[in-house]
């Protein structure tokens, strides 16, 4: 089975916010979504990174612009959903699934354009959306508008899979196809409910970390970003043992990815494959 992220959007932020000791330059980030076909669960999305309906949507509410207006993300036209998923052979109603890590806007913002697809997500983070007014949902960094109205009667619910254990510094989670190919792995500090995805079967086990970083140099703790990045996290004081369990995976000999670092790698699609798509 193969994963293959492609990058939804870009968005600029300056170094020393999101690296310690880092600089005043500008750094441009990724905003990564992944797709892979399950042998039995079929296409399968990771999040949908930004789309129009976050950025530049006409049915926006007020604080849904003012978001955009601050992080003013960059969307990248040839790696939105609908094309990647053409490049495949497939159309948006092809996906069956979808893995929603968290639900910040730039993981959840094109649901609604998966009409049969359900929705792998914490089912404890959700009751909590539902808990909250729409004021406190967004002080959690939530906009419940870009949710689909069916979303709770499509939701797969991460407490009813089956958890492996950790073993050899590989984590442990919940099975989320029931046959090890994809683990979720419990991942909080920066939204409520986030994990991250282990794709054990590859060559080299992958662990995609989505944010518990926005860089993988911030992963050392001597370069973990402090204040002011952290008025935005979920959960400060439980960044540091996600962290820890990205780089336990690293000396174990696994490679760790993550949603936003800008720099290339061998899952990402290249600029001559999506040429080749287009042509």
């Amino acid at each position: 089975m193969k994963i293959t992220f492609a990058n939804s959007a870009w968005v600029s932020a300056t170094e020393r916010l999101i690296l310690r000791g880092g600089g005043w330059q500008s750094v441009r980030l990724r905003v990564r979504y992944g797709l892979f076909i399950h042998p039995q669960a079929g296409p399968v999305l990771v999040d949908t990174g930004y789309t129009p309906e976050a950025t530049t949507g006409e049915g926006r509410g007020r604080m849904l612009r003012l978001y955009g207006a601050v992080l003013r993300p960059e969307l990248n036209a040839a790696e939105q959903v609908p094309p990647v998923l053409d490049r495949f052979g497939l159309a948006p109603g092809d996906v069956r699934a979808v893995i929603v890590t968290h639900f910040h806007a730039d993981h959840i913002s094109g649901l609604a354009l998966f009409p049969n697809a359900r929705f792998i997500a914490s089912d404890a983070a959700w009751a909590r959306v539902k808990a909250r007014t729409p004021r406190q949902n967004l002080r959690h960094g939530v906009f419940t508008e870009l949710f689909p109205v069916d979303f709770e009667t499509r939701l797969d619910r991460l407490s009813g899979k089956r958890r492996v254990e950790a073993r050899g510094g590989v984590p442990g989670g919940a099975d989320l196809f029931g046959d090890g190919s994809v683990i979720a792995v419990d991942l909080p500090g920066h939204a409520d409910g986030q994990f991250g995805l282990l794709f054990a079967g590859l060559e080299r086990p992958l662990l995609y970390g989505v944010d518990a970083q926005w860089l993988l140099a911030a992963l050392d703790p001597k370069r973990a970003p402090g204040f002011p990045s952290s008025l935005i996290a979920e959960d400060v004081a439980a960044i540091g043992p996600a962290c820890e369990t990205l780089r336990r995976f690293q000396a174990a000999g696994g490679q760790v990815m993550l949603c936003h670092d800008p720099e290339m790698t061998q899952y990402d699609l290249t600029a001559d494959e999506l040429a080749a798509a287009s042509g």
